[in-house]
């Protein structure tokens, strides 16, 4: 079996997550640790015993998930995994921060930090109610192209997260993507809905954030990655360092590629790919994508003591 590590983006988030790994894994424990230290605040408090409204604002959903990839990586590597184990690794929007974080790119300090400045820069970028994102379900990603095209008017709409054959999300202004549900559905779609988000993210509302993470970037550390990254904006394998740094601002405003950056790994001979955090959002979306891949959730010691065997 050939593995890729997969890591999750955004709307995973649940209270409590990587608790579980935190109690059982001394190494697990420390990535939260070394998370709250690095931005001065005890996040972990809010992952365990928050409100959830305030754990899904984008600046602490963004560092909380990443923590939370990590722990369950640092558990794996206690059990002797590694994550040298994998072909590759990749992850959606946030999650390859995640990624480049487990492959020894960044370090988890860096990293989350840079998360809360992508994270604020985000939300900062566009006014709440002036943009919106919204699931296209049932067309493709051509379709979904011509559908955004037709809906801006003017304004922003783009095709923002190609997640899988059944389900493009597209992102603008608020009025076009509301156009774009109801073009969508005349083009057939078998549902299209507005998003709970609080922001636009992917699409070109965000080049105030992209402006505020080339800046942020320029001053981290980022190395080879252990193994290739498989980039959301390229849907192929990057390992030079530069390159990362470029495509992390990109990535800000250019389109989550997922199901051809799956498609890719699946090319490379890929057959099982682990889903490293919280949740099975990517399982299911690397189902949809191809059905022949085995997938497991890793985000407790259950899921991890059913890999041993």
């Amino acid at each position: 079996m050939t593995r890729a590590f997969v890591f999750p983006g955004q709307g995973a988030q649940t209270i409590g997550m990587g608790k579980a790994l935190a109690e059982a894994y001394p190494a697990a424990k420390a990535v939260f640790d070394e998370v709250d230290e690095a931005l001065g605040e005890s996040l972990s408090s809010l992952i365990w015993e928050g409100e959830i409204e305030t754990l899904t604002l984008t600046q602490n959903a963004q560092p909380a998930l990443m923590a939370t990839s990590l722990a369950a990586m640092r558990a794996l590597e206690a059990e002797g995994f590694a994550v040298t184990d994998a072909a590759f690794v990749a992850g959606h929007s946030l999650g390859e921060y995640s990624a480049l974080a487990a492959a020894g790119a960044i370090s988890v300090a860096d990293t989350a930090r840079l998360l809360r400045t992508r994270g604020e820069a985000m939300q900062k970028a566009v006014p709440v109610g002036v943009g919106a994102m919204a699931a296209l379900l049932g067309l493709d990603f051509a379709t979904v192209k011509e559908v955004a095209e037709e809906a801006a008017q003017g304004e922003v709409c783009q095709a923002a997260n190609d997640n899988d054959p059944g389900q493009v999300v597209v992102s603008g202004h608020k009025a076009a993507v509301e156009r774009a549900v109801e073009i969508a559905k005349e083009k057939g779609a078998k549902r299209a809905v507005l998003l709970p988000v609080s922001a636009p993210f992917h699409c070109a509302l965000m080049g105030p954030a992209a402006d505020v993470m080339a800046e942020a970037l320029d001053d981290v550390e980022i190395n080879t990655p252990a193994v290739p990254l498989v980039a959301n904006v390229r849907a192929s394998a990057v390992t030079d360092p530069a390159l990362i740094r470029a495509l992390l601002v990109e990535q800000v405003t250019g389109s989550v590629r997922w199901r051809e950056s799956v498609a890719y790994m699946v090319a490379e001979g890929v057959t099982e790919m682990w889903e490293i955090g919280a949740g099975k959002a990517l399982s299911g979306m690397v189902r949809r994508i191809e059905k022949s891949i085995a997938c497991s959730a890793v985000g407790t010691p259950e899921d991890i003591a059913k890999l041993k065997g």
